[in-house]
């Protein structure tokens, strides 16, 4: 983002998974970006897509309670999750309570709380480093 001309600030970013990590200059980039109007459209169509998203989770924020943005960030990652057993049918979220409250924007105690009712509900499964959806479409009547 800093070779694009945005400012990082305090901003860091965690590898949940092995990775690759490739450094560019912001010459290098420059090149790129002029050197096929497909990576162009590519990197606008990113910033687009991160911009709605952003959006999204600053209206999500604003206008709705901490248990209907805790439903949510569930949904959105099982929908990006597929489940790791073969034949099984509900998706896995391998994330701790803190990096779920990070991305809910609550803290890790509310998101204990709230997960904890969840899991009394019968709508997710709560087990050592991750969360099992059980009843996605009652978790989204929770999600608002």
């Amino acid at each position: 983002m800093v070779l694009l001309g945005q400012r990082m600030c305090d901003n860091f970013a965690e590898a949940l998974d092995d990775v690759t990590v490739c450094v560019m200059s912001r010459a290098d980039v420059h090149r790129f970006l002029l050197s096929d109007a497909r990576i162009s459209a590519r990197i606008t169509e990113i910033l687009g897509r991160r911009l709605t998203d952003l959006e999204q989770r600053l209206s999500y924020s604003v206008f709705k309670s901490v248990p209907q943005r805790i439903a949510t960030t569930l949904l959105t990652l099982a929908a990006e999750t597929r489940p790791r057993v073969l034949g099984a049918r509900s998706p896995q979220i391998a994330l701790t309570h803190q990096q779920i409250a990070a991305l809910a924007g609550t803290s890790r105690e509310t998101c204990t709380k709230v997960l904890r009712d969840f899991a009394d509900q019968h709508l997710i499964r709560l087990a050592r480093g991750r969360i099992t959806v059980l009843d996605p479409e009652r978790l989204t009547d929770h999600a608002g």
